[in-house]
């Protein structure tokens, strides 16, 4: 009978016990996390309500909030992180890097020629042959005729008769052209036509006075407004494709430096049909006056309800790339004497946009590769400041801050400039760019993140795509290791600039999110704020470098919603 007894008050008992006061919509246990709050840096597991993160803590104490439906998701060991932020690219570019020639992985002059032979093959007559991302500096071995480092465009002529080729190249500053498409623009005898300088930009001749096909910064212009507008459809079609690259790659928020209306629209669209799995952080383009004086009328669009789609940004595009010697300088390039790149913007512009927009509540961010282009626009910044005293947490930002010159370095932080710069041009860039440079200016004012994080500076972290590749975690490699792709040099380059790895993923994540204003929403694994999280199948934190460009993600996470999951 005692026994009976017993049994029936411990029955009685389990069937009193209560699940959590507060069970989790999901919980990810099991894994090691990696906060960014400096407060608790390292976890086991989180919890999440509502999209939202309800805890954070030991497996064993987030098991704790696991109810009848709560979703129990076992990291396995793997490593989490707060979403990835990818501070500065291009949306659109992404998508339609797809649709049309990928050259970013062409090795060699013959080889790019040989895409657009298979590209003409399958077009009709008259079609325009469209394409990014060859870069000449990145090929193996150089064509035997160069005209001011570029190639031209004899073999491209001959494959491609009757078919305009308009090629950008990977920084999107210069592009390369048959002489189909400079005969449509005009521009196929220049010695009758025009001169070759175009404000802003460049023609580049041979020694004859003929167009070689390279049109540098504005000079693309004369073609590239020949092309035939996008689609509605395809344009859709680029969205969608360039979010499941961003899905694919960990990305939860993306900041697009410089939309039109349209690109807006479209994202506006595809966010009430639910189709928006990245959250955006939109940079109105400087290149429509109209546009923006519109949108000072009306002022930013921030979303305070799903922060899918901010509109709070103007872009301006103030010079060009050095991979074209487009970047501004305030001295001759050093493989180009008498020549120090473009002002591709009035500097008259950044001052007028930067007074209009503080009081409409906009932030100015703007492109400036060359040392002349960030100075001019550090002036112009503390010039507008200086109008608006009582204006604070105005957070202006510098895209690429490339190279700066010594004495503007501190001006960063003394300023509250963000620098919003992309590591991976490091990798890339950096084994040519000290032809352009030179030893002196690459060592005290090139890709200097640590300089700038001492300063006090924000500095951010992205991949310009689709200039380079969107994956976050080459550019998470060049921060740590400031080494080429290929592992190169030992030591890496100006190695007392390398980031830890704590700076590399705070400017992937809290520091991107600080530069949309949107800190105490995301950017940090901590109780309160949205559960947007990266998983990857190794610990980026603590792996020998070597095998950190082998990680892979595993799962992307917006909102407590599994967007990706590795195959």
């Amino acid at each position: 009978m005692r026994k009976l007894y017993f049994l029936a008050v411990l029955t009685l008992l389990f069937a009193c016990k209560k699940g959590p006061e507060n069970p989790a919509d999901q919980v990810f246990i099991n894994g090691i996390v990696y906060t960014v709050d400096e407060t608790n840096p390292k976890a086991e597991a989180v919890a999440v309500k509502d999209g939202m993160i309800l805890a954070v803590g030991t497996s064993e104490e987030i098991q704790t909030y696991v109810g009848e439906a709560t979703e129990v998701i076992d990291l396995q060991g793997k490593t989490m992180t707060p979403g990835l932020i990818e501070s500065h690219a291009h949306l659109m570019g992404i998508g339609y890097n797809k649709l049309e020639l990928d050259l970013m992985y062409v090795k060699t002059y013959d080889e790019l020629v040989e895409k657009v032979a298979e590209a003409v093959a399958k077009a009709k007559p008259g079609d325009w042959i469209t394409g990014r991302g060859w870069h000449q500096d990145k090929w193996i071995e150089k064509p035997e005729k160069l005209v001011k480092g570029f190639q031209t465009n004899d073999l491209l002529n001959e494959v491609s008769p009757d078919n305009p080729v308009y090629l950008a190249h990977a920084s999107g500053h210069a592009s390369f052209v048959n002489r189909k498409a400079l005969e449509l623009a005009g521009i196929s005898n220049l010695k009758n036509e025009r001169p070759a300088q175009v404000e802003g930009g460049e023609i580049i001749l041979d020694e004859l006075g003929n167009p070689t096909g390279i049109l540098s910064e504005k000079a693309s212009g004369l073609v590239s407004r020949l092309i035939p507008a996008e689609t509605p459809e395809r344009a859709a079609e680029a969205l969608t494709l360039a979010l499941k690259e961003l899905n694919e790659k960990g990305i939860t928020s993306f900041h697009d430096a410089g939309a039109p209306q349209s690109t807006i629209d479209l994202i506006q669209k595809f966010k009430s049909e639910g189709k928006l799995t990245v959250r955006q952080y939109v940079m109105l383009t400087g290149t429509q006056p109209a546009l923006l004086e519109e949108w000072y009328q009306k002022g930013p669009m921030i979303d305070t309800a799903d922060h899918l789609l901010t509109v709070r940004g103007i872009k301006l595009n103030c010079d060009g790339a050095l991979g074209n010697r487009g970047a501004w300088l305030l001295e001759d390039y050093s493989d180009r004497p008498g020549h120090r790149g473009h002002e591709t913007l009035p500097m008259s512009v950044v001052s007028e946009v930067s007074e209009k927009a503080i009081p409409a509540g906009f932030q100015v961010c703007s492109h400036a590769i060359g040392d002349r282009a960030n100075q001019e626009i550090l002036d112009r910044y503390e010039a507008a400041f200086a109008k608006y005293p009582d204006a604070k947490n105005l957070r202006f930002r510098i895209e690429h801050a490339q190279h700066i010159h010594p004495d503007d370095i501190p001006r960063f932080g003394e300023l509250g400039v963000i620098a919003a710069m992309q590591a991976i041009h490091l990798s890339s860039d950096r084994p040519w760019a000290i032809d352009r440079l030179g030893e002196k200016r690459i060592i005290d004012g090139a890709y200097v993140w640590q300089k700038l994080i001492q300063s006090g500076a924000v500095v951010t972290n992205g991949t310009d795509a689709p200039v380079e590749p969107v994956d976050p975690i080459p550019s998470f490699y060049a921060s740590v290791t400031r080494k080429t792709l290929q592992g190169l040099p030992e030591g890496g380059y100006e190695g007392d600039q390398k980031m830890t790895r704590e700076q590399a993923l705070k400017s992937y994540t809290l520091d991107g999110a600080f530069a949309e204003f949107e800190e105490d929403f995301k950017g940090s694994i901590q109780v309160g704020k949205v559960a947007d999280f990266t998983v990857f199948d190794q610990n980026i934190m603590e792996i020998p470098e070597e095998e950190i460009l082998k990680t892979k993600v595993a799962m992307t996470v917006l909102g407590g919603k599994i967007v990706y999951s590795m195959p």
